[in-house]
């Protein structure tokens, strides 16, 4: 049985995670969204204010894999809950638990934490996510759909706040 630890990132592995981001990039599909450099990530995750956290998986003392995750809120609850923003296995390393690992490290931070849930989005075509997603207990949330705002679309209504607030 190979030895997988599970560790909190520090800015050293900056380079690491970067490489990860564009294996799972590269895996999603998306590798030309993958623009983040390591000044970004340095004042993302390391920075005065964290935006996010991320966790390495080592098998036998190798990078395998990671999880980035930041706090969101749910009003209905009252309570922070834990996103799970990227998940990736380099794919040497899968079939070995890893995920697993991953995720149960993430569940166990919300619940020391307090939080009151664990959520995360998975692209609707990566089935082996989906069914591990379920082997875990793990259900959809058929009634909801992501919204996204970004690039034009995100400076453009940002450029309306200005308006709204010259307007009689």
């Amino acid at each position: 049985m190979a030895t997988i630890i599970v560790r909190a990132a520090t800015p050293a592995d900056i380079p690491l995670i970067l490489e990860l981001i564009a294996g799972l990039a590269e895996y999603e599909r998306l590798a030309h969204e993958a623009v983040a450099d390591a000044a970004d990530l340095e004042r993302a995750l390391f920075g005065p204010r964290p935006a996010a956290e991320v966790v390495i998986a080592e098998c036998e003392g190798r990078a395998a894999g990671f999880a980035l995750c930041f706090v969101s809120f749910s009003t209905f609850l009252g309570k922070p809950g834990l996103y799970l923003e990227d998940l990736f296995v380099r794919p040497q390393f899968r079939g070995r638990g890893i995920g697993k690992r991953l995720m149960v490290h993430l569940a166990r931070l919300a619940v020391e934490r307090g939080y009151g849930r664990f959520e995360w989005s998975v692209l609707d075509w990566n089935t082996p996510a989906i069914d591990f997603y379920r082997s875990i207990g793990a259900r959809p949330m058929d009634e909801w759909t992501v919204q996204r705002l970004d690039g034009q679309a995100l400076r453009a209504l940002a450029g309306q706040g200005s308006a709204l607030l010259d307007a009689p």
